[in-house]
């Protein structure tokens, strides 16, 4: 089914196009242009599955900017609308929810990375684990995780990325929609390319590379040692005392693959203060200039090939890819 929305009604802007329950938003933004040389990567697809509007640029904006200057056609799906995200009252003047908010800072941070495409999924945000929200029937915790690998799986078959990227199990930061996502998309990775599962006629995919996403643990480290520092209490940050470094360190999984994004700071930093309503929970414990040296490069655990022990670190995750073209997305 395709349409287009009519107004901004449940958090949806205006002018987002709906195909079979899943909104995208097509990006129209420029490519880049550098006075360094960077490889340009013709028919490459990349696809990020993460659970909510600001996910995208504030735990990959290094490595999504680096990729669309290369000229990948990287893709977003986002899970939920970002509904219970807590924000200062001033953040609402002009929108009438959360998830109107939260989704026109979506809109600002993809034009700035360059998505080619942001694929809305449109569950309701589930809150932290054990919270009322993460009750409600409605919330992506709540959904059943057949329903959701199915929906990824329709993204994946159309949009036909040979690299995904989603949440480590812990979900980054044990998030219950980081979770749920995270399960979701490793499921519809080994799906998306078996021809018995059917969807919609859409013909098979199988992807050739999944990662899960990290962050550096020096980062972590001198975070938790800055925390303290202050006086604070590195297990109980964010607005709502919900964001435990401690367990996020412990929960690390190993770094397979680095990617130099030291250049590329900058760019980062503008996408992530699109998400201004955000940033009060997620503010810089550590100075950009000291992120830039402590990690040059970003984080990720390959999955799908498995490494099998091999020495050194991945530098591309396109690497021993096959950079197929796009085809015909329905039978």
């Amino acid at each position: 089914m395709h349409g287009e929305l009519a107004d901004a009604k449940n958090g949806v802007p205006t002018g987002v196009e709906c195909r079979d329950g899943i909104f995208a938003v097509r990006s129209t933004v420029r490519r880049f242009n550098y006075f360094w040389s960077v490889p340009i990567m013709p028919n490459a697809r990349l696809l990020l599955s993460y659970a909510h509007p600001d996910d995208e640029a504030f735990g990959s904006g290094g490595l999504i900017s680096k990729y669309v200057a290369q000229g990948v056609d990287v893709y977003y799906l986002c899970a939920t609308n970002g509904d219970v995200g807590t924000m200062k009252p001033e953040f609402l003047e002009g929108y009438n929810s959360i998830a109107e908010r939260r989704l026109a800072e979506l809109d600002c941070a993809s034009q700035k990375l360059g998505f080619k495409q942001v694929f809305l999924l449109g569950y309701r945000d589930s809150g932290m684990m054990g919270s009322e929200t993460s009750n409600d029937p409605a919330s992506l915790w709540q959904a059943p995780q057949e329903e959701v690998t199915r929906r990824v799986v329709e993204v994946i078959r159309e949009v036909q990325p040979q690299v995904v990227i989603t949440f480590n199990k812990y979900g980054g930061y044990g998030h219950p929609d980081h979770i749920a996502i995270q399960k979701a998309t490793t499921d519809a990775y080994l799906k998306a390319g078996d021809a018995t599962y059917l969807t919609n006629g859409q013909q098979p995919y199988a992807p050739q590379k999944l990662y899960y996403s990290s962050v550096p643990k020096t980062i972590l480290q001198v975070g938790i040692f800055m925390t303290r520092l202050r006086g604070n209490d590195p297990r109980k940050l964010g607005a709502n005392k919900d964001i435990d470094l401690v367990a996020i360190l412990d929960h690390i999984e190993p770094i397979h693959t680095r990617i130099d994004v030291s250049q590329w700071y900058d760019a980062w930093d503008e996408a992530s203060a699109c998400h201004a309503s955000q940033l009060g929970a997620r503010s810089q414990t550590i100075p950009t200039w000291l992120r830039r040296q402590l990690a040059p490069w970003q984080g990720l655990t390959r999955i799908h090939p498995s490494p099998n022990g091999a020495r050194g670190y991945e530098t591309d995750i396109f690497a021993g890819v096959t950079l197929d073209e796009r085809r015909g997305v329905t039978a």
